[in-house]
Parts: C-alpha cells; sequence; structure tokens
C-alpha cells in the first residue's frame, strides 16, 4: 500500500508539472520541482539531527521507567478488565501478560517497547485460535485498542513541535487527551458491539465510570476557562504532567534500587538509532509531499475542498492538516512527514500545523497496524478490526478538528 502510494505522489507531481509546462507555458515547473525535491531531502536530515538529543533524553527515561516495573505496574491494573473483555482467553495465560504490557506501554508512550510486545500477545493469543486464518474476537479487540488506544503522554507530537522552534510544545496535551479518549472511546464500543460482547459487566463498568469520570472532570475544567485560556492551561497541565512523569521515572527507579544511570545511557544510545533510523523515511515522504505542493497538486486539492466546504457553509481554516489526516490511517510516517510540512509552511503555532499536531496523536497507524500484527500469525479475515478501526480514526480527526477550535480559536 506504501509503496503504491509514493509511486503516486511522484506520477501526480511529474503529470503536473508537465501540464502546467506544455499546457500553461510556465517553463519554470520543472526547475520548482526539482529544487523542492533537493530542499525536502535535506531538510528530512536537518529534522532528524534536530531529534537526536530530544530523543535520546526521552528514550533514556523511558528504559529507566521500563527496569523501574512501571510499565509492569500498569498491567496489571489493567488485567481484570482484559479478563471480562476477552472471556475465552483462560485466566492465566501467557496471552494477558503481553497484551496488559503492550498496553501500558502505549499509554505511557513507550512505542520501542509496545510494539515487540504487541507482536507477542498477537503470538499468544493465536495459539488459542481455533481457526489460524480468521482472527478471534479477542485479538481484533485487541488490534482496535491498540490503533485508538489512550496516549496520556504525546512524547512524540512534543519532541516535533519543540523541534520545530515552538515555545511551549505540550500546549496540545489536552486537545490530543480528548481526542485519543473519543477514537478509544467510539473503536472499543463498536468492536464489542460487533462482536456481543457483555459491556454491562461491573468490572467493565467499573472501569468506564472511572475514564468518564476522570474525563469529566477535565472538560468541567475546561468549560470554566475562556477561550483565551485553554491553550495556555493546556500547556501548563502537559508540562506539569511531564515533570511529575519524569521524576515519577526517576524516583520509581532509585526505589527499586536500579543503575538509574546506566538504565538511562542505555535507553539513550536506542533514541540516538532511532533519530538516526528516521532519516530514510524522513527523505522518502518529505520529498515526495516537497514535489506536490511545488507541483501545484497539493494545493489545488486542499483548494478543492475548502471551495466545497465554504459552498456548505463551513469553516475551512483546519484544511490544510487534512493532508495529516488522510494519510494517518495508512502510513505512520507518511502522516508524520506531512505534519512536519504543515508545520514547516505554515508555522509550528499555526492553526493548520495544530490541528495537524492533534490528528497526529489521536490514534494509531490503523491500517499499518492491522497488516503487521495479523501479518505476523498469518491471519487474512480480520474480524471486523479494520472497519472499527477506521471508525475510530475518523472519531478521533472529527474530534482533533472540534478540540482545535475550542483551544485554539483561529483568528
Amino acid at each position: 500500500m506504501l509503496n503504491v502510494l509514493w509511486l503516486f505522489f511522484f506520477a501526480v507531481t511529474v503529470v503536473t508539472a508537465c501540464w502546467q509546462a506544455f499546457a500553461l507555458g510556465d517553463s519554470g515547473s520543472f526547475g520548482r520541482v526539482v529544487q523542492a525535491w533537493f530542499d525536502g531531502a535535506r531538510f528530512s536530515v536537518e529534522i532528524s539531527i534536530g531529534l537526536v538529543g530530544m530523543m535520546t533524553l526521552w528514550l533514556g527515561l523511558f528504559k529507566v521507567a521500563e527496569h523501574a516495573g512501571l510499565v509492569a505496574v500498569f498491567g496489571r491494573m489493567l488485567q481484570p478488565l482484559f479478563r471480562r473483555l476477552m472471556p475465552e482467553v483462560p485466566a492465566g495465560h501467557p496471552a494477558f501478560g503481553a497484551v496488559t504490557m503492550n498496553l501500558s506501554a502505549n499509554f505511557l508512550g513507550l512505542d520501542n517497547a509496545a510494539t515487540p510486545l504487541g507482536l507477542q500477545a498477537m503470538r499468544e493469543l493465536q495459539t488459542l485460535n481455533p481457526e489460524p486464518e480468521r482472527a478471534t474476537k479477542a485479538q481484533s479487540l485487541f488490534l482496535v485498542i491498540n490503533t485508538a488506544s489512550v496516549t496520556l503522554i504525546p512524547v512524540s507530537v512534543f519532541l516535533y513541535r519543540a523541534q520545530q522552534g515552538a515555545p511551549d510544545p505540550a500546549s496540545v496535551f489536552l486537545p490530543i487527551l480528548l481526542a485519543t479518549s473519543a477514537s478509544t472511546l467510539v473503536g472499543v464500543t463498536a468492536i464489542c458491539l460487533l462482536h456481543r460482547i457483555r459491556l454491562f459487566d461491573r468490572v467493565i463498568l467499573a472501569y468506564a465510570a472511572g475514564f468518564a469520570a476522570f474525563m469529566a472532570a477535565v472538560i468541567t475544567l475546561l468549560l470554566q476557562l475562556p477561550s483565551a485560556d485553554m491553550g495556555r492551561v493546556s500547556g501548563a497541565v502537559g508540562n506539569g504532567l511531564l515533570v511529575l512523569v519524569i521524576a515519577g521515572f526517576l524516583a520509581a527507579g532509585w526505589w527499586r534500587r536500579q543503575p538509574v544511570y546506566e538504565h538511562f545511557v542505555n535507553g539513550a544510545k536506542e533514541g540516538f538509532q532511532t533519530a538516526i533510523g528516521l532519516i530514510p523515511y524522513l527523505v522518502a515522504m518529505l520529498v515526495a509531499i516537497a514535489g506536490l505542493r511545488a507541483s501545484g497538486a497539493l494545493g489545488m486539492a486542499l483548494d478543492g475542498i475548502q471551495a466545497l466546504l465554504q459552498w456548505l457553509g463551513m469553516a475551512t481554516e483546519f484544511v490544510p492538516a487534512l493532508t495529516t489526516a488522510l494519510m494517518k490511517s495508512l502510513s505512520g510516517s507518511g502522516a508524520r512527514a506531512m505534519m512536519i510540512e504543515t508545520m514547516q509552511t505554515y508555522g509550528v503555532d499555526s492553526f493548520p500545523a495544530l490541528v495537524a499536531a492533534i490528528i497526529q496523536g489521536s490514534s494509531e497507524t490503523t491500517l499499518y497496524v492491522v497488516a503487521v500484527y495479523y501479518g505476523v500469525v498469518g491471519i487474512r479475515k480480520d474480524r471486523g478490526a479494520l472497519a472499527c478501526g477506521l471508525l475510530a480514526d475518523v472519531t478521533g480527526v472529527v474530534v482533533a478538528i472540534l478540540a482545535a477550535y475550542w483551544f485554539f480559536p483561529p483568528g
């Protein structure tokens, strides 16, 4: 899918540049495209190098948290819930441990730890599958939760905003929390209804009530604030949470008598490798997107969407961020590149860039997760996971746009 999409971007760029050159007589169209490709490649490397310091810091801290047992603690907190949501998985089965560890890692933003844990969880669940090529209810539920899971600390979005010079990278924290919570609620509810999972179990209701109470408290607090203060409050809460999380990671490591410094350094090494490893992916996508913009193809597509929205009497300030929304379900690297390109084009704290950042933190990359997690165990029939995951994605995008207008009203 990504291979076809990437080639499609270049094909559209070349066709549009040729149309401008030969049909409209714009002889400079080819030069603009070539220059945009070169600039995109250079900019991709600059972004990755700029991320090295921040990526090493966070992955170093997360390694401390992992060895301090914090991920395992979150896993134990979630086990009673998943015993109800996955009744066909026997009590004490290794799948429960892998599932809860994976979701706990996602909750804490531990991307590097979350993926291998998720693949292990899918393998463990596959051992209980009587039809190896068709997903079980537990596998499809796990996949939807994974694609739409709430991330309390959207560190990657903060990192990219900081790298692009945002004065308060965490100002999008509360809007992202609202968007990712909505996508999770819709996705999980949809897959449970599809599989006729009994949602009115008292344990499930207790977890749901706790989550609802937390979100109600957040929304009640926000409703009491003037709209002009929402971005500032979101930044203050996000930054405060980051301080508490960092302090908690280090304190937990010290309390467990872990070699905190050594764990930090080992995690930081992974962060360095991760940041450098992003270069090929960013070059591939940013060069392709730069060509689309330079050829005028991207502008024409956005202008068409904007004209339609204006005809319908709707607001249009968010339209440039739709490139991130359209890419989000297809490719994580593509969505990330679209977000960065929007920040670079309009400014990191412009309304389109803020919307793009919130969309980026609202959910996971559904098609990629479905392909990788099911592919590793040979599943071909998804049992509704893809449809529910995409529904969660759409919900996350809609709520992200609405939250952006609430927190950062344009003009």
